[in-house]
């Protein structure tokens, strides 16, 4: 049994209106809760903001939204339906992956459209290992999804017990990358289901072949796209919560939490004082630090992931083909990673992600215009504090003069640039918006706690904490917060 949060529990200030925090709010008021959400932005979100210039409506944070079944679990905490409120639009193809060699691959989540297309691309051998490796895939899944990733930890002999030892079985603690490569000879498809190690914030070769969980979501569970961008998912998630009764303070900035011994009594605002009985810090690690006037002891300091400048185009006309998500991978695979990993570099071959939502949501853009996000893995700002002050613009100028030459850009102009000091500005602990790697001594029960403190009654959500980074897991982050909040009886 998980431990909860001792004595009384009924009145919650929710810190951070993100998907972390709109999720334990939801859940939170659905137990019972009397529920608060402070917000320092005008608006719900968090990270998955919106950027409004010439009549384009960009999403400044994530773009790729799998498990939205995850979505349904948080408005029917309040009794209410996802589809009352938003409306998931799904991706075919989920991706389009392009190669050096001039190659190009759709990845079809339907198993038998992706193994034609496997067949297709590189012949029955390989297309026979995609029939093993999906089915490896859904299994891993099975065995993670309640324990591994749907639980909090309150010591590492927690994992311990029958999935642990499936788990063991099914290679999860070995190489990501050669773990794929036991049903995948092709290099070009194990990038397919290995770059999304990144998202966890280490490279293929380094990471647990557990993270393979990812390459089951987005290649097998599908990928989706709510109508009028990735911004309408915490709207709505915020609007349900309000029809709930949940409270919203916007643009308000907490200065202070308020203590009497080990527990928290009130949060301080620059305007007025809230009293609670507990605590959900939804806020990113640099915040949470500030509150808690420091964080809970380590023994090997956090590792944070590498970061990302994302280029807002708008283009007058797109090529032939492209796909909602298209990846377009360099010639160069592992050196990539050690560069922007190790070394502190810009990528001398990027692998670049391209993001089209207009072609599956038009409203995103004026008449005759497509709206695109160009995404360049970089490093962060501890692994390499460059002077993105001077440097952006010229950066941003040669990813989309390397996607133009790769035959994936035309006709696009540049709206915004984001860069690790932007990502920095907003809170986020070195730079990075994907938070602490997801090393092994950052994994499961490693990984930082959601009960910082086991007196207190302040409970963390968000990518930082259990059970990490990515849409599924910081919704599943602000569910596992309510549930140390559980009163008792309940």
């Amino acid at each position: 049994m998980v431990q909860v949060v001792k004595g009384r529990t009924d009145r919650v200030v929710v810190v951070g209106a993100g998907l972390s925090g709109l999720s334990a709010a939801l859940h939170l008021r659905g137990a019972g809760h009397e529920v608060t959400v402070l917000e320092r932005h005008p608006h719900p979100g968090g990270l998955a903001g919106r950027l409004e210039v010439d009549g384009h409506r960009i999403d400044t944070g994530p773009t790729v939204l799998t498990m939205p079944e995850l979505l349904d679990d948080a408005f029917a905490a309040v009794g209410q339906k996802r589809e009352d409120h938003l409306e998931l639009l799904p991706l075919h193809p989920a991706y389009r992956a392009t190669f050096a060699d001039g190659s190009a691959l759709d990845v079809h989540t339907d198993a038998g459209r992706m193994e034609q297309a496997v067949r297709d691309f590189a012949g029955d051998r390989e297309a026979q290992g995609y029939r093993e490796l999906r089915e490896w895939l859904t299994k891993l899944y099975e065995v993670e999804k309640d324990r591994f990733i749907g639980a909090s930890f309150d010591s590492p002999l927690d994992l311990v017990g029958r999935d642990l030892v499936e788990l063991t079985r099914l290679g999860g603690f070995g190489s990501l990358d050669k773990a794929v490569g036991r049903f995948l000879k092709d290099e070009r498809l194990r990038r397919v289901f290995t770059f999304q190690a990144l998202y966890a914030g280490v490279a293929p070769k380094d990471a647990l072949a557990a993270y393979a969980v990812i390459a089951y979501m987005d290649t097998i569970a599908g990928v989706w796209f709510p109508r009028g961008g990735m911004r309408a998912m915490p709207q709505a998630l915020a609007d349900a919560a309000a029809l709930a009764g949940v409270t919203f303070h916007y643009g308000v900035e907490v200065e202070q939490l308020e203590r009497s011994g080990s527990r928290v009594t009130a949060v301080r605002t620059a305007e007025s004082r809230i009293p609670c009985d507990a605590v959900v810090l939804a806020t990113g690690p640099a915040q949470s630090t500030r509150l808690l006037r420091g964080e809970p002891r380590r023994v090997l300091p956090l590792r944070w992931s590498p970061s990302a400048v994302v280029v807002h185009l708008s283009a007058r006309r797109v090529v032939d083909d492209l796909a909602h998500h298209t990846i377009s991978f360099g010639d160069k695979w592992n050196s990539t990673f050690d560069e922007i990993v190790r070394q502190g570099k810009l990528m001398s071959d990027p692998s670049l992600l391209l993001t089209t939502p207009s072609l599956t949501d038009p409203a995103l853009a004026p008449e005759g215009r497509h709206l695109q996000y160009l995404l360049a893995p970089c490093p962060n700002l501890d692994a390499a504090p460059l002077r993105w002050d001077a440097m952006a613009q010229r950066y941003a100028e040669q990813i989309m003069e390397e996607l133009a030459a790769r035959k994936l850009l035309v006709d696009a102009e540049p709206l915004a640039v984001v860069t690790p000091d932007d990502w920095a500005r907003d809170g986020q602990a070195a730079g990075t918006p994907f938070s602490a790697a997801h090393t092994f001594a950052q994994t499961g029960p490693f990984r930082p706690t959601n009960l910082p403190f086991r007196r207190g009654n302040v409970v963390l959500a968000g990518s930082g904490t259990t059970p990490g980074v990515g849409i599924p897991p910081v919704l599943i982050s602000g569910r596992l917060a309510a549930e140390r909040l559980r009163r008792p009886g309940k």
